[in-house]
């Protein structure tokens, strides 16, 4: 892709100020890449043991940078409750305010649940103006969380996968200018040598809390092995993220795992009439599941479909005005809105035509 402007081209507009992007270098070293008011920033720092960065501009918080990015995923413990939302899309701003509304993190935007876990099934990447600083707050909350005797799971979603394989379709056009001063390629910026890249690279597709599923698109029948076989199927969405689209729809083994109809980042099956209540009822039945919890599909709110076996999380947080929290306490599930009130979930049987 071309980042530069050329002869007669209308002007574009200001750059937002972006960043960091944070990189491995030589020498145990960290190097990061701010764009703040148009300019490159760079800043380079020892990383032995692990690194703090103060903001210049982009995510307003300092990040604590770990020695180690873990891929480990915390089990549930007892008791704990579990908070879930997708599709945030780069509306970091609105994901901060439903998040602190609902006591998920503090004004400062410190983790605050103590001992219970946070589910993102998906969807960071993309549209909005603000996906580097969603994809800190999340990198930083996990931490945080885990200290706490929490956890934070991301789960990727089929618009990580995109831009990781350079398919920008749906990119900010504020990103390209800012791959343009960086000197990158945008997905470069998520390669395996920069701490996010590598972070992404340790992300499920699909995490199994208790008796609930949670996943980016669903699960279609003829993938149910998938579920099965969840650690080699989470290992082998790792092992792809940046390979060249082509290459992964030409491999069998991969292309799987990407089909654009049935794949677990993909699926819309429980919501367009291809399965009926009672096949889902089947479905769930046989992995031994209360429910399936899945975003991707925009329903607009957080609601109950097939019975309660389906609850669908995609509640148009991408598009900037509002957004749900679906709470699970026990077997009890409710609706965090964005005042902070909570409200059981609607069943529901229709859902709008949105296929973005």
């Amino acid at each position: 892709m071309a980042f530069a402007a050329t002869a007669g081209d209308a002007p574009q507009a200001a750059v937002a100020d972006d960043g960091p992007y944070v990189f491995h270098a030589a020498g145990k070293r960290l190097e990061a890449l701010w764009v703040c008011a148009g300019k490159v920033v760079r800043e380079t720092r020892r990383a032995r043991g692990g690194a703090t960065i103060q903001p210049r501009c982009g995510y307003p918080h300092a990040l604590a940078i770990p020695a180690r990015i873990e891929a480990a995923q915390a089990p549930l413990p007892p008791g704990a409750r579990i908070v879930a939302l997708s599709d945030i899309h780069g509306q970091y701003a609105l994901m901060v305010r439903l998040l602190r509304a609902n006591g998920v993190i503090d004004a400062h935007d410190r983790w605050q649940l103590g001992r219970d876990q946070l589910v993102v099934a998906g969807d960071v990447f993309d549209r909005g103006p603000q996906v580097t600083e969603a994809l800190w707050l999340l990198f930083q909350l996990q931490q945080q969380a885990a200290k706490a005797g929490g956890a934070v799971h991301f789960l990727l979603g089929n618009h990580e996968t995109m831009v990781l394989y350079d398919d920008l379709r749906y990119l900010n056009p504020n990103y390209v200018q800012v791959a343009g001063l960086l000197g990158r390629p945008y997905p470069s910026l998520y390669g395996p040598d920069s701490v996010l890249g590598e972070w992404l690279r340790t992300r499920p597709a699909m995490l199994r809390l208790g008796d609930t599923l949670f996943l980016h698109g669903g699960i279609a029948p003829e993938n149910i092995g998938l579920v099965q076989a969840m650690d080699a199927t989470n290992a082998a969405y790792d092992r792809s993220l940046g390979m060249p689209k082509a290459q992964l729809k030409a491999d069998p083994a991969s292309a799987r795992l990407y089909d654009g109809k049935t794949s677990p980042i993909w699926y819309r099956g429980y919501f367009n009439g291809q399965l009926t209540t009672q096949e889902v009822g089947a479905l769930a039945d046989t992995l031994g599941l209360a429910r399936i919890v899945v975003g991707h599909t925009t329903i607009g709110e957080v609601a109950s479909f097939h019975d309660g076996r389906v609850i669908a999380i995609d509640s148009s947080i991408k598009r900037g005005k509002s957004g749900q929290l679906l709470f699970i306490e026990g077997g009890k599930l409710s609706r965090g809105l964005l005042d902070g009130r909570r409200e059981p979930l609607p069943a529901l049987r229709d859902v709008p035509d949105d296929k973005e």
